[in-house]
């Protein structure tokens, strides 16, 4: 009974749909095919192939394109087991502190420095491998690149690409297309496939906001598929993807070395990324969804709660966009290397010079999950 409540009231008419349009209204025939949540099912089977086409492109084409451009793992030296030295990294800290360092030493008999060398190699050792790096920017690269291309394919004989008032022409009665549907389902089904991966993926400092991003998404994909805002939905996609090509590409150069090359393709990355995300998402996209609508039909749920979900999207935008500049910045006036979302590899001496040398030069890859 309370099941049947609450489905009830969550599939209300109101809530999804404008007045007096209800879902009696988007029944399938004549020609046209309606959205329907049983169409979402098929994400998470895809989403598990996309897995397995993903360990495939690691396999065949990402190491060896990794070899082509030079990445190369540093050799590392392993830390000798030590059981109390193991207990104290597992349980207290990873970064001991210098008082800390002086007990331990009293306790084993070793020297700071000893000590001091055990944890930069116990450190090292739980650091992704730059190989490991550039096989998951690589798998990023490809993915978007498809899309985005896919994206152009499925959008360019569409009247609503280039007038964007089409995009509310008969709403919400305009029917699936076979390019929509596809365009969608592979879209949510990628950010699955992340949702799954994320236990094996790099772990880096923004773990949880990644987490956070891959669910944000996947909710406004499935908010716009069931109340049919499909056609903005795609735009919105489209918009997104062509930047994140662009910000992977510029990763992997990080990772070969090739800094001329990667510093070059950031600043597309960035100029682009204003463009798209500071410029057409919100004068067009937003402008489309907020205010074009409200010559067609009166403002209900899914109108404000759509609207509200992008205007968040878009201060993330300009959040991003500030570290992006940060950086843009970097790369004029010094050097553009590393990466500040997850931990630099630390050198067998591990200089306080050389440590503050590299965390003061910024990163072309904290922003991977600028979507």
């Amino acid at each position: 009974m309370i099941q049947a409540m609450l489905s009830e009231w969550f599939w209300w008419d109101r809530l999804w749909l404008p007045k007096p349009v209800t879902w009696a209204d988007l029944q399938d025939g004549e020609g046209r095919v309606y959205a329907r949540v049983s169409h979402l099912y098929i994400i998470i089977p895809v989403a598990v192939l996309l897995l397995g086409l993903r360990a495939l492109y690691e396999r065949l084409i990402a190491v060896p394109l990794a070899h082509a451009l030079g990445v190369k793992d540093k050799v590392r030296l392993r830390a000798s087991h030590n059981p109390v030295l193991e207990k104290y990294y597992n349980t207290h800290s990873k970064h001991p502190t210098q008082e800390d360092i002086k007990g331990v030493c009293k306790k084993l008999g070793w020297s700071e420095r000893q000590v001091e060398r055990w944890f930069r190699r116990r450190r090292n050792q739980d650091r992704p491998r730059v190989q490991k790096k550039f096989k998951e920017a690589s798998w990023r690269f490809a993915f978007y690149l498809l899309s985005s291309i896919g994206g152009v394919l499925a959008l360019h004989d569409k009247p609503w690409f280039y007038d964007l008032r089409e995009v509310w022409a008969g709403y919400p009665k305009q029917s699936l297309l076979d390019s929509q549907y596809w365009y969608y389902i592979i879209e949510m089904s990628f950010y699955g496939s992340l949702l799954f991966s994320v236990a094996a993926d790099i772990k880096r400092k923004d773990f949880k906001e990644q987490l956070v991003h891959h669910w944000a998404t996947l909710t406004l994909l499935c908010f716009s598929w069931c109340a049919n805002y499909i056609r903005i939905g795609t735009l919105v996609m489209l918009v997104h993807d062509t930047s994140d090509v662009l910000l992977e590409c510029a990763k992997m150069f990080n990772y070969a070395g090739w800094e001329i090359t990667c510093n070059s393709v950031f600043v597309v990355f960035a100029l682009v990324f204003m463009v798209t995300r500071l410029i057409i998402f919100p004068f067009w996209l937003i402008h489309c969804t907020w205010v074009s609508p409200l010559d067609q039909f009166e403002p209900f749920f899914g109108y404000y709660f759509f609207n509200v979900m992008l205007v968040v999207l878009l201060l993330l935008h300009v959040f991003w966009a500030s570290l992006i500049l940060r950086m843009v910045k970097k790369f004029l006036f010094g050097n553009l290397k590393g990466d500040e979302r997850s931990d630099e590899e630390e050198d067998e001496e591990g200089s306080e010079e050389q440590h503050t040398h590299t965390h003061s030069n910024g990163s072309v890859t904290r922003l991977s999950n600028g979507h």
